[in-house]
């Protein structure tokens, strides 16, 4: 069994230790009380025995807590954790499930305010029309299994862009690069824009009619129904316009990226979990996963 303490290193789980200490503060009393509400559905009611009696845990909270991050930074597997941390591999596979629900369930941080996280759409929306934030939005794929053959809604995950079979994750980041949302994910083979919609951005815009959003070419819809709100590149210029103009096209379309370029440095560092590169177990299990990794993320630039 390797020292608990060298594992709590910032290389092992992804973050600093002042970090997850303030991480253990924050999720030991979710976790007590997700673990209390087990135990009172087991027993079909209140404990008979009184606080502390019976069976001791065998991998404490934040042993549990540095074994989740270890799995999502460096995608360990079960059995090389368990070995790690002296117990068995079902006691790791509960402990990553439990912690990563709660992790997913954080949200992203609100930038300069401490305690205080970005949960929803309409969060983020009400976030940026308060202070004033102009918002970055982009999509990004990640490739998982191949779903059974003969099962319904196989081709469904199919990417038409990468041609493989990935799921589709939504994220919003600001003028610095600092994650504040992502969505559930969707099948790969959604256009980037109909997850957008059906995240419920097109009535975010209209009840927060003052805040902006940068966006690619793959957004053309969004930018002709809202106009002055969904920003996305000018459109090119058609064969043997005048080169004064073409050379203005090139300066703008060159200015928006750069405005831009920062939801593409926050899903840099999203890709830096070993875990966001490739997905090769339940599908369902994704979403979770890459909530819990962008809300991490959130934490460490928030301050930046």
């Amino acid at each position: 069994m390797v020292n608990r303490a060298v594992l709590t290193h910032r290389l092992f789980t992804g973050i600093s230790r002042h970090h997850l200490a303030c991480l253990a503060e924050e999720l030991a009393v979710p976790w007590q009380a997700g673990l209390e509400g087990r135990r009172h559905a087991v027993r079909g009611g209140v404990r008979k025995r009184a606080a502390g009696a019976g069976a001791r845990h065998q991998l404490m909270f934040v042993d549990r807590l540095v074994a989740t991050l270890i799995h999502l930074r460096h995608d360990l597997p079960h059995s090389v954790l368990s070995l790690l941390f002296g117990v068995d591999r079902s006691t790791i596979t509960r402990a990553i499930a439990e912690i990563r629900t709660l992790l997913a369930e954080r949200g992203c941080a609100l930038p300069d305010r401490p305690g205080l996280r970005l949960r929803t759409l309409t969060d983020v929306f009400a976030y940026a029309q308060s202070e004033g934030v102009e918002l970055r939005l982009d999509a990004t794929e990640i490739q998982v299994r191949r779903p059974q053959a003969n099962r319904g809604g196989r081709r469904a995950f199919v990417s038409g862009k990468k041609k493989q079979n990935t799921m589709k994750a939504t994220v919003i980041a600001d003028w610095r690069g600092r994650t504040l949302w992502t969505d559930a994910l969707r099948p790969g083979r959604m256009h980037d824009a109909t997850a957008a919609r059906n995240e419920g951005i097109a009535i975010c815009f209209q009840h927060f009619p003052d805040v902006e959003v940068l966006l690619d070419d793959g957004y053309p819809g969004l930018s002709r129904v809202h106009r002055g709100q969904a920003i996305t590149p000018p459109r090119k210029q058609r064969p043997g316009a005048l080169p004064g103009r073409v050379e203005q096209w090139e300066r703008d379309r060159h200015g928006h990226s750069s405005d831009r370029i920062t939801v593409e440095h926050a899903l840099a560092d999203h890709k830096r979990w070993k875990q966001r590169t490739r997905w090769t177990r339940r599908r369902d299990r994704l979403p979770d996963t890459y909530r819990a990794i962008a809300g991490l993320v959130s934490d460490r630039t928030h301050n930046n």
